[in-house]
């Protein structure tokens, strides 16, 4: 992870703000790192916690108002649930059952897991944001609906690289070596959600049901945010789970 400082911070929808970060996965790959909080309707504030919190992320999550939820996305986004544990002690933590595993030697609390809650599991921000856990993907992503905004909320499921937002404050471009790019309408993003896809029919389920999802962005977090025409961008992305 390169260093939180250079990390960018907006609001990208009415109470949605996203902390675009470099970060370079195996250190090679400039994937990005990003961590989206969603103010609630009570007041409350839900973390997607996958970037560092440093003091301009504490400052601004501040602003917002109490940090009541902090989530790990899938089974690799956890590396800083602790320190957003430690930072707001007060907050509920909930993450898929592969990542809380990961996990066990620092005894961190959760208080929900997906995958191993019955799958009709409430946990309390639903009336905010909704969520479906991908069991057939190979990470056990969730994907997030927050309906104010008609944003989307995402891990691993869709790329939209470069990652330029995220490498903006480092006088990088961002861009991937060799590769270039991968968004949703290339063929490269569409193997790689179906080389992805452990149980085939299990991913049709899922995609599906984002797919009757009324967004018109998506927050991923690796790659530039998509401002519109979202619900395209992950028909194209999963169009052969949907064919």
């Amino acid at each position: 992870m390169a260093s939180s400082a250079k990390c960018a911070i907006r609001e990208v929808a009415k109470d949605v703000w996203t902390f675009s970060c470099p970060f370079a996965r195996f250190g090679l790959f400039p994937v990005g790192g990003r961590s989206t909080a969603v103010k609630l309707s009570n007041g409350d504030v839900w973390v997607l916690a996958s970037s560092p919190l440093d003091e301009a992320t504490k400052s601004k999550l501040g602003e917002l108002g109490p940090v009541k939820w902090i989530i790990g996305a899938d089974a690799v986004h956890h590396m800083f649930l602790g320190d957003f544990k430690k930072q707001y002690p007060d907050a509920k933590v909930i993450a898929v059952d592969e990542a809380i595993k990961k996990k066990e030697k620092e005894e961190l609390k959760f208080d929900g897991a997906w995958g191993a809650d019955p799958p009709d599991t409430k946990y309390g921000f639903e009336n905010d944001i909704q969520h479906c856990y991908f069991t057939g993907f190979k990470n056990k992503d969730v994907a997030f609906f927050h309906p104010a905004s008609k944003t989307m909320i995402e891990a691993d499921l869709l790329f939209n690289l470069p990652a330029r937002e995220q490498y903006s404050m480092t006088g990088s471009s961002g861009k991937f070596p060799v590769f270039g790019t991968l968004n949703p309408s290339m063929w490269a993003h569409k193997k790689f959600a179906w080389s992805l896809g452990v149980d085939k029919e299990a991913m049709k389920r899922d995609v599906k049901t984002v797919a009757g999802w009324d967004f018109d962005r998506i927050i991923p977090c690796h790659g530039d945010v998509i401002e519109k025409d979202g619900k395209a961008a992950w028909k194209e992305a999963y169009k052969w789970y949907l064919d």
